[in-house]
């Protein structure tokens, strides 16, 4: 019942005329104003926007997207399909059938990959950028290289490229690891944290136990080696990065390297007692930081 909470938006579809896929979304604001895009994390769908999408709808046109071979997303079959400069014309693409020509855009996790590579390859697109728990994708590839710890941690990008076992580990003892990777002390929301209620949970494995809902999401790190490392690498508009630094799959110091790769304001805020899942963990600080931002930006264009 969760996911049909009118509060939280309308769910929409769009169909993309280049891939013809089609795209399902929730929106929450009036249309005409300016767009605020936000992208998920895996294992994840746009509901883990939840406490954004009643946030920012007064001022935004706020759409929570399911990516590709996610959620009620049409899934292509063939890895190749989810290659990253795929995944960046998709949110090209989507955001001139909405009826745009630029936004903010927000992504965590995977989607922050995503949201980092859009900013880069069509700065025009993007007013200002925030991402959540994830560094600039060159800071990432040079780190992992560089440090075994971090490398340890992203152990999951190498199991999964592997056919259809990553897919049978997640459903085993009724889908466990799903649960465990939001719950357990290790990886899971923090002590000080927002938890997931026991009908937030049912809402993963609702949509994460359907046929073949796993595929997707795995085939998207199934390319990564094919695409990385990035020939361009500048971001050229404001930029936050918020950062949970009880992340257990990524190590904080790749926050503040990131700073090197913005050419315009760069903002990072760390927060202390907080977790991977960061805008559902801390969704109240989440919201101000943002809010906060992008008032700034505002501001400093008037003076």
């Amino acid at each position: 019942a969760c996911l049909n909470d009118p509060s939280l938006g309308t769910h929409c579809y769009v169909r993309i005329k280049d891939s013809g896929l089609r795209f399902h979304y929730v929106a929450a604001g009036e249309r005409g104003k300016p767009l605020m895009l936000l992208l998920h994390g895996f294992p994840e769908f746009w509901y883990s926007w939840r406490h954004q999408l009643r946030e920012f709808k007064s001022e935004y046109r706020v759409v929570a997207l399911d990516l590709r071979g996610y959620g009620e997303t049409d899934a292509p079959p063939h890895k190749e399909n989810y290659k990253l400069d795929c995944l960046i014309a998709d949110i090209k693409d989507i955001l001139e059938s909405l009826g745009y020509n630029k936004c903010v855009l927000i992504g965590h996790d995977w989607g922050g990959m995503i949201a980092w590579l859009v900013a880069i390859c069509y700065p025009e697109m993007v007013t200002k950028l925030i991402v959540v728990n994830f560094p600039h994708p060159s800071v990432f590839t040079e780190y992992i290289l560089r440090h075994p710890s971090q490398l340890i941690k992203s152990g999951y990008y190498f199991f999964f490229q592997m056919p259809w076992f990553p897919e049978f580990m997640f459903t085993l003892n009724d889908f466990k690891v799903l649960k465990s990777l939001f719950t357990s002390q290790a990886t899971g929301i923090g002590r000080k944290g927002c938890r997931l209620t026991a009908e937030d949970i049912e809402a993963y494995l609702y949509v994460f136990s359907q046929p073949g809902a796993l595929t997707g999401p795995i085939n998207h790190y199934r390319t990564i080696f094919s695409c990385l490392p990035l020939q361009h690498h500048e971001v050229i508009m404001p930029t936050l990065l918020l950062w949970g630094e009880r992340d257990a799959f990524m190590e904080v110091e790749m926050a503040e390297i990131t700073r090197i790769y913005v050419k315009n304001h760069f903002r990072l805020t760390i927060l202390s007692e907080a977790s991977h899942w960061l805008q559902q963990d801390q969704p109240d600080i989440v919201n101000k930081l943002i809010w906060t931002f992008l008032k700034e930006e505002t501001k400093r264009k008037r003076e």
